[in-house]
């Protein structure tokens, strides 16, 4: 992912929080948040010569601590028109060689229940639910604003020796 992309991974990104399914967040940030808050090594973007940037992925890091410097929590954003066609899979894929070629030995994530395609992406790459948050947060935006929303806890551990 380049700065030039931003304008793409921008519009994904808000595609995706109007869905109601993806996060908690109202609005995607502008490029500066975002680009200090992602760890530069490993955001990733699908794109075609014919369409450009038609999806993206991007770790945190989930701690300043030293003993969690192999551990990162992940989003995959897919653009509308290009949903169904396989490239959640294909960042996914790509993201985990990515971290795993860079030391990270756990990705984790957040994902509300009721997005079933990225539940199937994550299981079918090697990630599990650890955990079921009720009531965790309140919706504050989209046909959902007001409602209380769980979520549930994956997290991929490394077969690799980190």
């Amino acid at each position: 992912m380049q700065p030039a992309d931003w304008p793409a991974v921008q519009r994904i990104f808000q595609e995706g929080i109007d869905t109601g399914h993806a996060t908690f967040e109202e609005k995607a940030p502008d490029w500066e948040s975002f680009n200090t808050s992602r760890l530069p090594a490993h955001r990733l973007v699908a794109e075609t010569a014919e369409r450009g940037v038609l999806g993206w992925a991007a770790v945190s890091a989930v701690s300043s601590r030293p003993v969690y410097a192999g551990v990162v929590e992940h989003s995959v954003y897919v653009a509308a028109e290009a949903r169904g066609l396989g490239l959640g899979k294909a960042l996914l894929g790509a993201l985990i060689d990515s971290t795993e070629r860079g030391g990270v030995w756990t990705i984790q994530s957040s994902v509300f229940p009721e997005n079933h395609s990225s539940l199937r992406i994550h299981e079918a790459a090697g990630f599990r639910i650890i955990g079921h948050r009720s009531r965790i947060a309140r919706m504050t935006h989209g046909p959902a604003a007001g409602q209380w929303r769980d979520t549930l806890l994956l997290e991929r551990r490394s077969p690799l020796d980190a």
